[in-house]
């Protein structure tokens, strides 16, 4: 596991911009909580994005929006709770061009669970619903692809075989803490991106040796809240898979002092895996690296909206995308 330090100073860090790359042709593509679980606010907050970009940081994009439905089998890492209709979710994708991502991350599928029909047709949906256009990072041949992120080879097997559409990303529920692990997740050509555990998220010395063709496939878990020292992450998510599941199983009790606060995005920012925007910027754009996730399926609308504001939207223009959101009378964000 990583130290509670980074490898390398940041401030250092941030000095290799002028060695390496420069940031500003860069994009940072955030990917994005709460696809069916948060469909009323990213329905809200498109038409926003879309038709005011001067509200929003030049230097970024939505790479995808990621989630689950409620009770989907295949589910893992948080619980679903999204009720949206797929074929409303899938139609707002498609309307603003953006890659869906499935979250299936259960990590205890067994050969049965394969024929679960809900996810089953969940795939089926996805697979083809994909939209068509010219400036996301995920054409291929004018289409916009949709992926799966997963933790079972298992159910990766599957899907390549029944669902050849989609691209695949390695779930950070795998907890992937020692930097080898990342190395060797990286080497598998099935993963178009790999989500590290966030302790490895400033191990720089590491990750700028990295070739840049391993580079462009690191995303980057950036607002995690969960103790750096925690030593169960593993036993929390194959708790929830457990649940996925259908298992009758207690709630895993988290053993850190700050669990009873619940997630704060104040408490996040202390963290020291924590990655803001001036470390995107300053660092990570500069020396190669361009993907980074949003967590939040299990929080409320009000915080994701924090984060699409902190991490998107210009300070001057903040007061200006909560009015639009606020005032969209369909929208509860508490």
């Amino acid at each position: 596991m990583c130290g509670s330090k980074s490898e390398i100073n940041p401030v250092q860090a941030g000095e290799g911009m002028q060695a390496e790359k420069s940031s500003e042709n860069r994009i940072a593509y955030y990917h994005l909580p709460g696809l069916f679980e948060f469909y009323d606010l990213y329905k809200a907050f498109l038409p926003v994005f879309r038709g005011h970009r001067e509200y929003f940081y030049e230097w970024c994009e939505i790479g995808s929006i990621y989630g689950a439905q409620a009770d989907c089998l295949w589910g893992g890492g948080r619980v679903g709770f999204g009720e949206e209709p797929a074929e409303h979710v899938a139609a707002l994708m498609r309307e603003y061009g953006i890659s869906a991502r499935l979250t299936f991350s259960n990590s205890l599928l067994r050969e049965e669970h394969l024929s679960d029909r809900k996810c089953n047709r969940l795939c089926a949906l996805f697979e083809k619903s994909g939209a068509t256009g010219n400036d996301s990072m995920l054409n291929t041949h004018g289409v916009v692809e949709n992926g799966i992120i997963l933790t079972s080879d298992l159910l990766m097997d599957y899907i390549k075989s029944k669902y050849p559409g989609f691209y695949f990303v390695s779930s950070t529920t795998k907890v992937l803490t020692d930097f080898g692990q990342l190395e060797d997740e990286l080497k598998r050509e099935d993963f178009r991106y790999v989500v590290p555990d966030f302790r490895l998220n400033k191990a720089f010395d590491r990750l700028f040796a990295l070739p840049d063709v391993w580079k462009d496939k690191v995303e980057f878990l950036c607002n995690e809240c969960c103790s750096f020292d925690c030593k169960q992450r593993r036993k929390c998510y194959e708790n929830v898979s457990r649940k996925s599941l259908g298992e009758d199983r207690e709630d895993h009790v988290c053993p850190s002092a700050q669990a009873g606060r619940g997630y704060r995005f104040s408490d996040a920012m202390k963290n020291p895996g924590f990655i803001g925007n001036d470390d995107i910027r300053n660092i990570y754009l500069p020396n190669g690296f361009s993907q980074f996730k949003i967590e939040g399926r299990s929080l409320g609308s009000a915080v994701v909206l924090e984060f699409l504001l902190y991490y998107m939207t210009k300070p001057e223009y903040q007061l200006r995308v909560r009015e639009e959101i606020y005032l969209d009378s369909s929208l509860d964000l508490f």
